[in-house]
């Protein structure tokens, strides 16, 4: 859609100075000054608009603006597969909109199927959340099949959708199992305080298996303890400390097995 755009603007463009070229060199009114008199009048501003407008054309149709405009991917990208990306680094384009710079992500991406590919994405960011776009912070993408070398932040909303394959995601690389998940689905949110931690050592693509004791508060008051295991993100094993408060999910009648909540970029 973006290429079709430009290329109408571009004909558009031409045609507008070249019929202003071929009635000024072929105009004739008979009378001494006819032929000066072919370059002024109404199609003057033909050349001054196609000049004007292609340029924004092209702007605005640049990777990451017109979403930002929009708020919605573009056509070709709003019904893409869902994929999770991992950012491994941030450049400035030179490009900003509102005073708002445009960023090139350079992005490791885990798509729908289990594969991995490396990719890149434009994005108008806002001056405030700039610092937040890091190396190894992870966001949900939209991306064609076959087509992988370019990708677009989604911005559907739809959250249903990229935990379905971040959950399958880490099903695969051995980070969780099913009946974990559907804990974290089905059960009863609660508070815990980590009264034990042990890390045995096993690291899986860069997440680490922790151990820990817990004494969960049921939402009536009463306390139970229990015991679980997690693969964490390195940089997270800081919010699993002793003494610290975390989020989980248990299945009334079955307490021993609870769902560790932790947030997906620290």
């Amino acid at each position: 859609m973006t290429a079709r755009i430009r290329a109408l603007a571009l004909i558009a463009g031409i045609a507008a100075v070249g019929y202003y070229l071929w009635h000024g060199l072929t105009f004739s009114s008979g009378g001494f000054d006819g032929g000066e008199l072919g370059w002024l009048g109404w199609q003057m501003a033909l050349p001054i608009i196609a000049i004007t407008v292609v340029p924004i054309v092209f702007a605005f149709s640049g990777e990451g603006i017109g979403q930002a405009f929009t708020g919605r991917n573009s056509a070709a990208f709003r019904a893409g597969s869902v994929g999770i990306a991992t950012v491994t680094s941030v450049h400035q384009t030179g490009v900003s909109v509102n005073d708002q710079p445009q960023v090139r992500l350079e992005l490791s991406v885990q798509g729908a199927d289990g594969d991995t590919f490396d990719s890149r994405a434009k994005v108008i960011v806002p001056l405030t959340e700039l610092a937040l776009l890091r190396s190894g912070v992870v966001l949900p993408v939209r991306y064609l099949p076959g087509r992988t070398d370019k990708v677009e932040i989604d911005r559907s909303g739809d959250r249903a959708a990229m935990q379905n394959v971040w959950n399958e995601n880490m099903i695969r690389r051995g980070l969780t199992n099913r009946g974990t998940l559907d804990i974290a689905a089905r059960g009863v949110a609660a508070q815990a305080v980590v009264q034990s931690l042990s890390v045995p050592g096993e690291i899986r693509d860069g997440y680490v298996k922790a151990v820990l004791g817990l004494a969960v508060t049921r939402p009536d008051g009463s306390t139970f303890g229990t015991r679980t295991e997690k693969f964490v993100p390195s940089g997270s094993v800081e919010l699993i400390q002793i003494g610290r408060v975390v989020q989980v999910h248990y299945l009334p009648g079955a307490e021993e097995d609870v769902a560790l909540a932790l947030p997906v970029n620290t």
